[in-house]
């Protein structure tokens, strides 16, 4: 198994309306997500353009959330952004640095903490027009060009950072090292 090192850059939990989140200096990972979260729970509804019809209660594989420095940097240049985009205003929950094409990582992969914690990757994260238009609120581009709804979601394909669910629970504090275990399908024999 390939292993990565990371840092985590800043950690975050909220509950708030638009989605956004709080840095904090540390929270706790339970089997059900990260405590005081909008996202934890064992089951949420199915949304638009997941096999089940919208609102089809279904397992949570979206208890929490993840992006890193380097794809969001680059999707700052992408859309021109004066501002910075932060994990925070994604609705993240962690932010890592140190992991090329952290986007890409495959369902499987395992961010291992100090305390012990494991949070496992379920998939990637798709842009959504709803956080494009929030964008769209708060940032200017450098060309003093509007920055519309559609801009992130056009930029943000494929860099939009993972979702996942905790495997161990555990503390996860901003400024761990974290161990990204890379997965990789058996070898057939």
């Amino acid at each position: 198994m390939k292993e990565i090192m990371a840092t985590l850059v800043s950690v975050h939990a909220g509950n708030n309306e638009d989605l956004s989140k709080e840095a904090q200096p540390s929270v706790k990972a339970e089997l059900d997500g990260f405590a005081g979260d909008k996202h934890r729970g064992f089951e949420r509804q199915a949304f638009a353009g997941e096999a089940e019809p919208v609102g089809t209660v279904r397992r949570n594989d979206r208890q929490w959330s993840g992006v890193s420095v380097e794809e969001l940097v680059s999707i700052e240049q992408r859309m021109d952004l004066k501002e910075s985009l932060t994990a925070a205003t994604l609705g993240a929950n962690i932010c890592v640095r140190g992991v090329t094409n952290f986007s890409q990582l495959p369902k499987g992969t395992r961010l291992v903490f100090p305390s012990g914690a494991v949070l496992l990757i379920e998939g990637n994260n798709p842009p959504c027009v709803d956080m494009g238009a929030q964008i769209a609120a708060k940032h200017t581009t450098n060309s003093r060009e509007p920055v519309t709804g559609t801009l992130f979601p056009k930029h943000s394909a494929g860099l939009r950072g993972v979702v996942g669910v905790v495997d161990v629970p555990g503390i996860i504090n901003a400024g761990d090292q974290v161990t990204v275990q890379v997965y990789e399908p058996p070898a057939s024999e």
